[in-house]
């Protein structure tokens, strides 16, 4: 007699029903859903793409190849709050009122939620906010989010495998696994059971962040390992900060963010909803491993700025490289314009999708950008050059801007492209800073801060094989 566990199970086939067939989806909006996938403090050179060899984000590369990639995307404000408050609302740091960490998203500032939800989005909010009051999050200080289950710190309310996020009645939540995961499949979960109308999804991580209160960058267990000796990006290699004893554990997380980014996609496809969706990768601010100053960001270089960004869905599945120089600011404008929402009243981004249909269409091709804590700094970035100017009366904690600046850096990206060489104060640059001087504080006044002086710095010897000829002005 044979062992009942070998028997082949049958069933017929009209006993076997699906709520909806394999490959297909219940009718719903035609208005395309929008995720973004926000990870914190990712620099934009640990992608394949832009030069990693350590094979981190196959995902995120691939989805390069076919889809949209903007290959200079940066934030205006490399920290935290601040940076995502530029998100949510479309405003500098300044403008918002969040010029640092700490400070509450005022209740009626225009977010991303209020959009989608006034043109009939359901919306969510998952994993890191840090724009509240406190922990946890009441519904007055959610940015207008529906649906939430986050914290407004992370990294104080979780560890890599102890996440703890609040819901909608503000109860705590653990979730199991590695917190990249856990994150994730809360956002699966949230997708599954919003297929049927469309959805607006801000999918906030913490990783590749620190760990604040062990100061380290815990990643999946067995990540670590493979990473010790992995490709360096040469400012990290050049500087050495805290390099050695971090890049691994953080190349570990790069890698389980890339993993999870494949994981959201496939359940999109699975779930029938791939091509109706908008995806956003991108992330709040880079990381220099206390090369700059002695934490992880808060400069004006591009460690600090530059960050990884595709999209990919309908309007963007193009194989398009946007080679201009865009913002965070802009990224949010992109997102409404996707959706095909009304602009808000007060915006400072520009959508990018002219540039995904024509790569020759007007655009400013320069960041102004903002720096706090650190230091009151601001800078411009153009293709060719970067120029900062740094308040030395100002307190970093308490002013959101100041009256006088006095130049601080000048870097020639075509041949410095890792800003390893100052220029400032070298005579045969001194047009050159006066150029940008003059289009950054030009700048500053357009984003509503009160005029200021930017004093020229201190002379230096002329640099003997260097020369800036008059068209490399306006590069």
């Amino acid at each position: 007699m044979s062992d009942p566990d070998d028997t082949p199970l049958t069933y017929p086939e009209d006993e076997i029903t699906f709520a909806i067939a394999p490959g297909a989806r219940a009718p719903r909006d035609e208005r395309p859903n929008v995720i973004v996938f926000f990870t914190d403090q990712q620099r934009w050179d640990t992608t394949g793409v832009h030069g990693n060899r350590s094979a981190l984000t196959p995902t995120f590369d691939r989805v390069a190849a076919y889809a949209t990639h903007v290959a200079r995307s940066f934030t205006v404000q490399p920290v935290c709050g601040p940076s995502r408050a530029c998100m949510q609302t479309g405003l500098y740091a300044t403008q918002s009122g969040c010029y640092r960490n700490g400070v509450t998203l005022p209740s009626d500032a225009p977010t991303l939620a209020h959009s989608f939800r006034a043109a009939g989005y359901h919306t969510g909010y998952i994993g890191k906010w840090h724009l509240a009051s406190g922990e946890p999050v009441g519904p007055a200080e959610r940015g207008g989010y529906e649906a939430w289950l986050a914290a407004n710190k992370l990294e104080f309310t979780s560890d890599a495998y102890h996440t703890v996020v609040f819901d909608e009645e503000q109860q705590p939540h653990k979730l199991p696994g590695y917190r990249v995961d856990a994150l994730t499949d809360a956002a699966i979960r949230f997708v599954d059971e919003h297929q049927a109308e469309p959805f607006f999804l801000f999918l906030s991580f913490l990783e590749p962040h620190h760990q604040n209160h062990v100061d380290a960058y815990p990643p999946p267990e067995g990540s670590l390992e493979p990473y010790l000796d992995a490709w360096t990006p040469p400012d990290l290699r050049a500087l050495g900060g805290s390099t050695q004893q971090h890049l691994p554990g953080y190349y570990g997380m790069v890698r389980r963010l890339d993993e999870a980014f494949g994981r959201l996609l496939d359940a999109l496809r699975s779930l029938g909803l791939r091509e109706d969706t908008v995806v956003l990768f991108t992330s709040d601010h880079g990381n220099h491993f206390k090369t700059r100053n002695d934490e992880y960001k808060r400069s004006g270089h591009d460690a600090s700025l530059r960050v990884p960004t595709v999209l990919t869905g309908p309007g963007f599945d193009s194989g398009r490289r946007i080679e201009q120089i865009v913002s965070i600011l802009d990224l949010s404008a992109t997102l409404t314009d996707a959706a095909g929402l009304e602009r808000p009243e007060r915006h400072e981004g520009r959508s990018i999708l002219p540039l995904v249909r024509d790569p020759g269409a007007p655009w400013r091709d320069e960041l102004f950008f903002q720096i706090s804590e650190s230091e009151v700094g601001r800078g411009l970035r153009t293709r060719r050059w970067k120029y900062g100017v740094s308040a030395p009366d100002a307190d970093p904690w308490h002013d959101a801007h100041a009256e006088r600046y006095v130049e601080a850096y000048l870097y020639d990206l075509e041949h410095d492209p890792y800003e390893l060489d100052n220029l400032i104060g070298q005579a045969n640059h001194a047009r050159v800073a006066e150029h940008l001087r003059e289009r950054l504080l030009a700048r500053m006044v357009e984003a509503g801060e009160p005029p200021a002086v930017v004093e020229p710095a201190p002379a230096r010897a002329r640099y003997q094989q260097r020369e800036v000829f008059d068209d490399e002005l306006d590069r």
